[in-house]
């Protein structure tokens, strides 16, 4: 009977253990969904050299977030932010930390919602722009728009497969989302009497952004992936290369509950092999063998 109350009071030990840690991490994870959105940084003017880009809290004069060096084309990845009111500046690159931005702008971030910001238009002319990212689409579609970032092609026109995603856009414009069939498809823009073709896949329940470029060799097109599907935080971004800063979450607690249940497993051996020791010594003083 003993050893039963020994067993069944170290199994509590390990469910009250897990129970413990893994309610705090669940309510971080709840509250963290609920406080949370996402931001990312573009550099969308062709004519405009490499930029530093700054996210700064709103009264907090220690930048949360500092890219280096982005050059035209470049768009990060999202960056996980809490909900609230920011600044995004812009400097030259290699600029100081303190000297006066070239582009500055605010924007407010509210939970569970994305946005671009991306620096538009031609030198002469820059601006930061900020975009309301979609992360939800239609059930059985994606969504999908066009950002005209080609200072080659002030005007063009955007297919995908023989649906028209934007006709006449202009450069530094954003044409709106349109539901579309999923699938793949040759995306054409047209402009200037010429069309430059490339092949694009759409997944059921994807958001993207499609960036029209100015290439080497022509116009290029850029898929953006936004966000890949309903309750997944946003992905977003261009394989950039360029160094950032920003907060991290906690780290998962599984390590320590399976440190606790490893400790709990540890004591349960140790207690039944001292009763069986025990039980060996009382019967050999018994019997005297």
């Amino acid at each position: 009977m003993k050893l039963q109350k020994i067993i069944r009071r170290l199994v509590m030990l390990v469910a009250a253990s897990a129970l413990l840690l893994g309610l705090p991490a669940a309510t971080s994870a709840y509250a963290s969904s609920a406080t949370t959105g996402w931001i990312r940084l573009a550099h969308l003017s062709p004519n405009t050299p490499a930029v530093d880009v700054y996210l700064y809290s709103f009264g907090n004069s220690n930048a949360q977030i500092v890219l280096h060096h982005v050059a035209y084309g470049t768009v990060s990845p999202y960056e996980s932010v809490t909900a609230g009111d920011y600044s995004v500046a812009m400097r030259a690159a290699g600029a100081s930390a303190t000297s006066q931005p070239v582009l500055s702008t605010s924007v407010t971030i509210k939970a569970n919602h994305a946005y671009t910001v991306a620096g538009m238009g031609p030198e002469s002319g820059l601006r930061l722009q900020v975009l309301d990212d979609a992360l939800t689409t239609p059930v059985g579609q994606s969504l999908v728009r066009v950002i005209q970032a080609s200072l080659k092609q002030h005007v063009v026109t955007v297919t995908y497969g023989s649906t028209v995603l934007a006709s006449n856009l202009s450069f530094a414009s954003v044409s709106p989302y349109q539901a579309v069939l999923p699938g793949t498809e040759t995306v054409t823009v047209t402009a200037g009497g010429s069309d430059t073709h490339s092949s694009v896949t759409l997944a059921a329940g994807t958001v993207h952004t499609l960036v029209v470029l100015d290439g080497a060799s022509g116009l290029e097109v850029v898929n953006l992936e936004d966000a890949s599907g309903s309750g997944k935080p946003p992905v977003g971004g261009v394989t950039t290369g360029f160094g950032g800063t920003a907060p991290r979450g906690p780290g998962s607690p599984v390590p320590w509950l399976a440190v606790i249940g490893a400790g709990s497993l540890l004591a349960l051996t140790g207690g039944l092999r001292m009763r069986r020791d025990g039980l060996r010594s009382h019967r050999r003083l018994r019997t005297g063998i």
